[in-house]
C-alpha cells in the first residue's frame, strides 16, 4: 500500500477514486483525491462534504445508493483523507474556496444538493451561499453552524480545542482519530474503524487534524468567527429544500444544534435515528436510501394526487366544541381519581380563562407545551386550555419509561413545559427546554426552586382579565403523541386539529355516544377525550399506564362516581378485572351492571377473556377496535361477530368503521411488502388504512413518514393481516416480526393462537432464528401454571430463562401449531411492553432463542454487524 492510496477498504469501490490536481488562490497547485461515481451528464449532483477527522470514506454508501442519473462527489479536504497535506493551516474561508475550486475543475454545476456532516456542514453552506445559482438543496448531519445563545461550543471538542491538549490528542497521538469512531453505541465493526483511521498513520498526516481543530471559532476574536457568523446568518436566505438527518445520542452535536438549524432552516424535514450518535453515516446505514429517496421526491416531478387531493375538506368540528356545548351544565364531567369531581360549566369556564392566561404570558400559536401530569382534572382542563390558546399538547407517558420520555420529550422540543411538582422536577433531570408552568400546590419557594415563572391558579386568574385567544386554524398542529415503543424507539405522531376533530366524530358515531353516556377511562390514550366527545368521565383511583393495577372493584368505584355506560380499558386491565371480580361488593355489581358499552384494545384480546367477563358485564356490549396511535379506530368487532367469524389464521378485527378504507400489499416470498394495495381477499400482507382522522406526520422521522405514506392518500401500518371474504380483517402480527423462510414468509399469530389452544399452555410466541430467507421457527411457550404469563420488559431483558421444552410439551405444540417447528422453547413469561402489559416483543424473544440453540450465553446488548 503507498502512503497516499485507499486500498481494500470495506464496501470502497476502488473505481470511484481519483485524483486531481488544483491551483488554490495563491496560485499553489493540491492533489486531491475525490470519490466520483462518475455519472456523464448527470441530471444533478450530490456534493458530499466530510468533517473532521473522517474522510470521503463516510460517503461510500451514498455513492453506492446514488439515485439514478445523479452524480456523487465526495472530495477529501485538503490535509484530510488521502489529499495533499499543504504546508500551512486551512482557515474556514480558505476551505470554502478551496472547494470552490475544486467543484469549478470537476465541472460540478447545477443543479447540485449538497451534503455534509460535522465541521463539513459549514463549509458546505458556505459553499452553497456563494453558489446560489446551482445549490437546490441541502442535506446536513450532526452539525453547527452557530453557538446557540448561552452555549459554550461542544464540550469533547473545546477540550480538544485548548491549547494544553490539542497537539497531544490531535497529532501527536491518534486519540482524535479514533476517538471520532469510538462514539458509536454498540461499537462500530473495527475493520471500519481501521479504514477511518488508515489515512492518519503519522503524525504528519494527522497534522490538519489538529489545524482543523484550531480553526473553530470559539471565542469572538477568532480569526474564522467573521465568516462563521456570516455563513451562520446566511443560510437564512437559503430558499431551498433542506433535510436534517439526526443522531441524538450524539455526545458533540447535542439538540440543541438540532434546534438552532431548524430555527435558521424553518422549511426542513428532520428525520431522527434514534439510536445514532455523531457518525451518523456509520451509526445510520440507511440514511443514504432516505437522501436518495428524499432527492428523488424533492427533484423529480410529482405524480398524480392522490385521490381526493385538492378538494376542500369539510369544516371539522373543533376539539373542544363538545365542551362549549355543555358550558351551562352543572352535572358532573370529570370524575378524577380518588373522587373529586367538575362540573361542565366549571370546566368549560376554567378552558377559557386558561386559555386566555396562557395567551398573556406568552404562550403562541403553535408552541408546543409538553404536559407532565397524572390524569387529573388538572391534566384534562390543560390539554383543553393549550388547543384553544392554539397550542400544541406533547404527551409522553409513564409508559415509555423514564429514558424513553427524555428520548421523546427533548425530541419533541417543547417551548413550554406544564407539570406537577414531580413532573417538573423530572423535566430538570431530562433537561427539558421551555419555560415552565406549575400545577396543583406549589408554595412559592418550591415554585422558584423548579423555575416556574406560572401556575395554573395565577394563569386562570390572569385570563379572567385578558382577551380570549383567536382560535387555531383547522389544519394546524394540535397534539404531538407517542407511541408505546412496543416495537422500537416510540416515535411522535403530530395530529392536526382537524384531525383530532374527526376522530371525535367518528369515535361518537361508531359507538352511538350521547349525552346521557358516561364513561370510565382506564385506558391512558382515552383518558382526556371525555370532554371532547361530550360526555362525562372518570379515571380509576390506579396509575393508568399501569393497566396490570386495576381491579374490579376500582373500576366499579369509578363507574359508579358518574353512572357510568362505558369502559375502556386495555387487556391487561381487563384480565385483572376478571382475576378479582369475586371481591364485588353488591353496589359494585349494580355499578358495572349498567355498562351497555365494554371496549378494549392495544393489543388482540383473547375471547376467552370477553366471554369471562360477561358475568361481570351482564349488560355490555364487548368490543375490540382495532387501531393504532396514528389512527384510532380503524376497525371494530363485537364478542358476537367474532364467535361468527370463527377461527381463523389470525385475529378478527372485525369490518371498517365508516369512514375508514383499508387496503393489504401483499407480501413478497422475502417478507417485503412493496406489492399494490388491494382489497382482494386472503391476501395476506401489511396493512394500509386511509381515513380523515389519520395522523397528519410523524415528528421529526421524514424517512419513516416517507416509508408509511408512500402510498398517496394511505397509511401503512406496520401491521400485517388479511380481508376475509366478508370484509373482515384479520391481524396476523407486525411485519418486522414475519418469518422469512425457505419457503415463503411466516405470520406468527395464528399459530401462536393455535398453541394457545392447548392446555398445557398460557402462553405463546413464534420467532424466526436465522438469517433472512433462510429462517426456521421456534416458538417460545409459557406452560400453564407458570407464575406469570406476561412481564412488563425490565431495564435488562432476560430475566426469564429459556430452556428447550421437554417432549411431552414439545410434541403437542408442535402438532397445534400448524406450520414446521425447528424447536420448542419453555420460558416462565412472554416479555411485553410497559403501556399494555400485552404486545410480545417477538424481536427480544428471537434474539434470545438465537443465543439458547447456539449454546452461547444469553447477554443483552445489541452486537453490530459489519456493513460496509
Amino acid at each position: 500500500m503507498t502512503a497516499g492510496s485507499p486500498v481494500e477498504l470495506p464496501g470502497l469501490d476502488p473505481s470511484w477514486s481519483r485524483w486531481i490536481t488544483v491551483s488554490d488562490a495563491d496560485g499553489e497547485k493540491h492533489r486531491w483525491h475525490v470519490l466520483d461515481n462518475g455519472v456523464p451528464d448527470p441530471v444533478g449532483t450530490l456534493l458530499c462534504v466530510h468533517g473532521n477527522p473522517t474522510w470521503s470514506y463516510l460517503w461510500r454508501r451514498l455513492v453506492a445508493a446514488a439515485p439514478p442519473g445523479w452524480r456523487v462527489v465526495a472530495p477529501d479536504q485538503l490535509g484530510m483523507g488521502w489529499s495533499d497535506r499543504p504546508a500551512g493551516p486551512r482557515t474556514l474561508t480558505q476551505r470554502v474556496a478551496d472547494l470552490g475550486r475544486l467543484t469549478a475543475e470537476l465541472g460540478v454545476n447545477g443543479p447540485v444538493v449538497t451534503v455534509a456532516h460535522d465541521w463539513g456542514g459549514i463549509i458546505s453552506l458556505g459553499w452553497a451561499l456563494e453558489h446560489r445559482q446551482d445549490v437546490r438543496g441541502v442535506v446536513l448531519t450532526n452539525t453547527a453552524v452557530a453557538m446557540p445563545e448561552g452555549d459554550l461550543g461542544p464540550a469533547l471538542i473545546r477540550l480538544a480545542h485548548a491549547p494544553v491538549l490539542r497537539s497531544a490528542v490531535t497529532q501527536a497521538s491518534s486519540v482524535f482519530v479514533r476517538g471520532a469512531t469510538a462514539l458509536s453505541r454498540p461499537p462500530l465493526p473495527r475493520e471500519i474503524r481501521r479504514a477511518y483511521a488508515q489515512p492518519y498513520r503519522t503524525a504528519e498526516r494527522r497534522r490538519a487534524v489538529g489545524e482543523f481543530v484550531a480553526d473553530i471559532p470559539f471565542a469572538p476574536g477568532h480569526a474564522s468567527r467573521p465568516a462563521q457568523e456570516a455563513i451562520a446568518e446566511g443560510i437564512r436566505t437559503l430558499d431551498v429544500p433542506a433535510l436534517l438527518l439526526w443522531g441524538p445520542r450524539d455526545p458533540v452535536f447535542g439538540e440543541k444544534y438540532l434546534a438552532d438549524l431548524r430555527e435558521r432552516l424553518p422549511r426542513a424535514a428532520v428525520h431522527r435515528y434514534e439510536n445514532a450518535s455523531h457518525l451518523l453515516p456509520e451509526d445510520a446505514p440507511q440514511y443514504a436510501d432516505a437522501v436518495a429517496t428524499w432527492v428523488t421526491d424533492t427533484f423529480v416531478a410529482p405524480g398524480a394526487p392522490a385521490p381526493g387531493e385538492g378538494e376542500a375538506p369539510a369544516e371539522p368540528a373543533r376539539p373542544w366544541a363538545a365542551l362549549a356545548a355543555r358550558s351551562d351544565d352543572d352535572s358532573p364531567a370529570v370524575v378524577a381519581a380518588g373522587g373529586a369531581s367538575v362540573s361542565w360549566a366549571q370546566l368549560a369556564s376554567r378552558v377559557s380563562h386558561l386559555a386566555a392566561g396562557l395567551a398573556a404570558a406568552g404562550v403562541r400559536p403553535g408552541d408546543r407545551v409538553a404536559l407532565l401530569l397524572e390524569p387529573s382534572a388538572d391534566l384534562t382542563a390543560a390539554v383543553y386550555a393549550t388547543w384553544r390558546a392554539g397550542a400544541v399538547i406533547v404527551v409522553a407517558d409513564k409508559g415509555l419509561g423514564l429514558r424513553g420520555m427524555r428520548r421523546a420529550l427533548r425530541g419533541a422540543a417543547p417551548d413550554h413545559v406544564l407539570g406537577s411538582a414531580a413532573g417538573l422536577a423530572a423535566a430538570r433531570g431530562m433537561g427539558l427546554p421551555g419555560t415552565r408552568i406549575g400545577a396543583g400546590q406549589m408554595t412559592a419557594r418550591l415554585r422558584r426552586a423548579l423555575g416556574a415563572e406560572h401556575d395554573l391558579a395565577s394563569l386562570e386568574a390572569l385570563g379572567r382579565t385578558s382577551p380570549a385567544p383567536a382560535e387555531a386554524a383547522p389544519d394546524d398542529d394540535c397534539a404531538v403523541v407517542f407511541t408505546s415503543g412496543a416495537t422500537g424507539p416510540a416515535k411522535g405522531v403530530v395530529y392536526t386539529s382537524r384531525q383530532v376533530g374527526a376522530q371525535l366524530e367518528l369515535v361518537r358515531a361508531a359507538y352511538r355516544l350521547t349525552p346521557g353516556d358516561s364513561l370510565v377511562a382506564a385506558f391512558a390514550p382515552f383518558s382526556i377525550l371525555g370532554p371532547g366527545l361530550g360526555i362525562a368521565s372518570a379515571v380509576p383511583d390506579i396509575d393508568v399506564t399501569a393497566p396490570g393495577t386495576l381491579t374490579a372493584a376500582k373500576l366499579a368505584d369509578a363507574a359508579a362516581a358518574v353512572d357510568a355506560t362505558v369502559v375502556f380499558a386495555a387487556p391487561a386491565a381487563l384480565r385483572r378485572v376478571a382475576a378479582t371480580a369475586a371481591d364485588l361488593t353488591v353496589a359494585q355489581r349494580s355499578a358495572l351492571g349498567r355498562i351497555r358499552l365494554l371496549m378494549s384494545a392495544g393489543a388482540p384480546v383473547p375471547t376467552s377473556l370477553l366471554r369471562d367477563l360477561r358475568g361481570t358485564f351482564p349488560a355490555a356490549e364487548p368490543h375490540t377496535p382495532y387501531g393504532m396511535t396514528e389512527a384510532l379506530p380503524v376497525t371494530d368487532v363485537s364478542l358476537d361477530d367474532v364467535e361468527a367469524a370463527g377461527p381463523g389464521n389470525g385475529v378478527c378485527v372485525g369490518r371498517p368503521v365508516p369512514g375508514v378504507e383499508v387496503r393489504i400489499s401483499p407480501l413478497t416470498p422475502s417478507g417485503v411488502a412493496d406489492g399494490p394495495l388491494t382489497s382482494a381477499a386472503g391476501v395476506a400482507g401489511e396493512i394500509a388504512v386511509r381515513a380523515p382522522h389519520v395522523k397528519d406526520r410523524y415528528d421529526g422521522l421524514w424517512a419513516t413518514e416517507r416509508a408509511a405514506g408512500r402510498d398517496p392518500g394511505w397509511h401503512r401500518t406496520g401491521d400485517v393481516g388479511h380481508l376475509d371474504g366478508e370484509g373482515r380483517l384479520w391481524i396476523e402480527g407486525r411485519l418486522a416480526h414475519v418469518l422469512t423462510t425457505a419457503d415463503g414468509p411466516v405470520t406468527p399469530v395464528g399459530p401462536e393462537q393455535r398453541i394457545e389452544q392447548l392446555g398445557a399452555v398460557s402462553g405463546a410466541a413464534v420467532v424466526g432464528v436465522g438469517p433472512v430467507g433462510a429462517q426456521v421457527a421456534v416458538a417460545v411457550v409459557v406452560p400453564a401454571g407458570a407464575r406469570h404469563r406476561r412481564r412488563p420488559l425490565p431495564a435488562r431483558p432476560g430475566a426469564e430463562r429459556l430452556a428447550v421444552a421437554p417432549a411431552g410439551l414439545a410434541e403437542p405444540v408442535r402438532e397445534a401449531a400448524g406450520i414446521d417447528l425447528a424447536a420448542v422453547l419453555v420460558s416462565g413469561a412472554l416479555p411485553v411492553d410497559i403501556r399494555h402489559q400485552s404486545k410480545v416483543d417477538r424481536a427480544a424473544l428471537a434474539r434470545r432463542a438465537t443465543r439458547v440453540l447456539s449454546g452461547t450465553p444469553v447477554r443483552w446488548g445489541a452486537r453490530r454487524e459489519s456493513t460496509p
